[in-house]
């Protein structure tokens, strides 16, 4: 018998504990850095622009483009203890101009044509078990973004996580916590087991998940599917500086795109 996969886990997994079990990629300020270099190198976004981070847990990226100037932005995720410590965080740096919001990224009832960029970071796609719900995401960050405007996705890179699929993963988090982590590749999704073991408390989750892994041109022809435009594949982004296994954040594919100008469409 294969992984079950409880198709709701993403409501329930972005919690505490999963800020320790990827800590190396969530929480680590030098690698939030690099990706809101590439961000910008790849956006060029100016001051007054509105951002929007569509799933954007606790906000890193939005905290860290608010401290290099950009003062607009918008932060949803559906997770509620992701959503309040990103408060609590901008609260505490005393960020007023970055906003979270608890939604339902398919429906985020904002406003339409209200954004001049969009992102959509950290494998945040492929999550919901319904293989058009991440061209609902796609649809309703075009509703929300001006013409123009354009949207950056950015996710593992199928070729090479299926190239290099690795079954059975384990890393240390600290002196009492150990991450295991058991894979099965079941179509274009991998199934994941992750259990969790503490020094102290014995078992700490066992919980799995599945994420529907894109290869580059799957990708590329979905943004094109949602209605945008001059759209292009960045390949070989690697926040990690050393190889290993990181959960599928390391080894990633970005997309940019552009929503049509009113005079296109």
């Amino acid at each position: 018998m294969g992984i079950v996969v409880d198709p709701d886990w993403w409501k329930t997994l972005f919690d505490e504990i999963y800020l320790k079990t990827d800590a190396r990629s969530v929480c680590d300020q030098e690698i939030s850095m690099r990706e809101v270099d590439l961000i910008c190198s790849l956006l060029s976004p100016e001051p007054g622009h509105r951002i929007l981070d569509m799933c954007g847990g606790q906000g890193r990226h939005s905290l860290e483009l608010w401290e290099r100037g950009y003062a607009d932005c918008t932060v949803v995720d559906y997770s509620h203890h992701l959503v309040e410590l990103g408060r609590r965080t901008a609260g505490e740096k005393n960020c007023c101009g970055v906003r979270f919001i608890q939604r339902d990224a398919r429906d985020t009832g904002l406003s339409s044509a209200s954004f001049d960029h969009i992102l959509i970071l950290g494998n945040s796609l492929g999550y919901l078990p319904d293989e058009d719900d991440d061209g609902r995401i796609l649809t309703e960050s075009y509703r929300l973004l001006k013409p123009d405007a354009a949207i950056l996705v950015d996710v593992t890179d199928g070729d090479k996580v299926l190239d290099e699929l690795n079954p059975n993963a384990w890393h240390q988090v600290d002196e009492d916590l150990v991450v295991c982590r058991h894979r099965e590749l079941n179509g274009c999704r991998i199934k994941a087991r992750e259990m969790v073991f503490s020094r102290q408390n014995g078992l700490v989750r066992d919980q799995s998940y599945a994420i529907r892994i894109y290869r580059p041109n799957e990708l590329e022809a979905l943004v094109y599917k949602s209605g945008f435009v001059d759209v292009n594949v960045h390949r070989n982004f690697s926040p990690h500086e050393k190889n290993g296994d990181y959960g599928f954040m390391n080894k990633r594919v970005l997309i940019t795109a552009r929503k049509p100008g009113e005079k296109r469409r």
